[in-house]
């Protein structure tokens, strides 16, 4: 569902021990009366919103160290998945495979600030001594949902992947792009995703796909 386009935060200055209030702003902010428009005439074919200020940690680390697997698990609620391309879901968190040493460890709920040790800190903390290591991204990404009866018609006009359900479901991820944005797309249910873009790429990709959900339901 579509979110405010901002949010105040507070954070600690470590020098004074003091905090601030700063404005936390989607990257969406420039496309919210358009998003807006969509959603108010959006019908069960297809239906853009954001996930805004999700969580997002850049995780490194071994599987064959019992101690990474134990650390993550122990702030997770799962260990992160070996397989390629698919998910584990623990509790409160999804570890998304990037590659065979590398997860994108994404909260299911916005990060509330007050909250005195989000997921990177935990992470850091239980990686003490562990070759390991934990980076906060979300700054950097937002994330989106879509969902509709010809959301993988409107995907497939700008992503190479295969997308028919008895190939890619729920349970698995995938890095791609949409046109020129790359991606990571998540599959939700039959017929939602959850796709994590980059800030910098997230007005152009809003954009690029509500235009090619038009297409594909006037088509119809």
């Amino acid at each position: 569902m579509w979110s405010e386009v901002g949010a105040m935060v507070s954070i600690t200055d470590r020098a004074s021990g003091g905090r601030t209030d700063v404005w936390n702003e989607s990257p969406l902010a420039g496309a919210d009366a358009l998003i807006r428009q969509h959603q108010a005439s959006a019908s069960a074919a297809f239906r853009l919103g954001e996930r805004p200020f999700l969580e997002l940690v850049n995780v490194r680390g071994d599987t064959r160290d019992a101690a990474f697997m134990r650390a993550v698990e122990s702030v997770a609620g799962c260990q992160p998945p070996e397989k390629a391309n698919t998910v584990a879901r623990g509790d409160g968190y999804d570890m998304l495979w990037l590659g065979p040493d590398e997860w994108l460890a994404c909260s299911a709920a916005a990060h509330d600030a007050k909250r005195a040790a989000p997921l990177q800190a935990k992470l850091g903390a239980a990686f003490a001594g562990v070759f390991a290591s934990a980076v906060d991204v979300g700054s950097g990404y937002t994330v989106l949902e879509i969902s509709g009866t010809h959301t993988r018609e409107v995907l497939a006009r700008g992503c190479p992947l295969d997308l028919h359900p008895r190939l890619f479901g729920v349970g698995q991820c995938a890095q791609s792009h949409y046109f020129k944005a790359s991606i990571i797309l998540l599959p939700t249910g039959p017929d939602s995703f959850d796709i994590v873009v980059r800030r910098s790429f997230a007005d152009y990709f809003a954009r690029l796909m509500l235009d090619a959900a038009e297409s594909v339901v006037r088509i119809r």
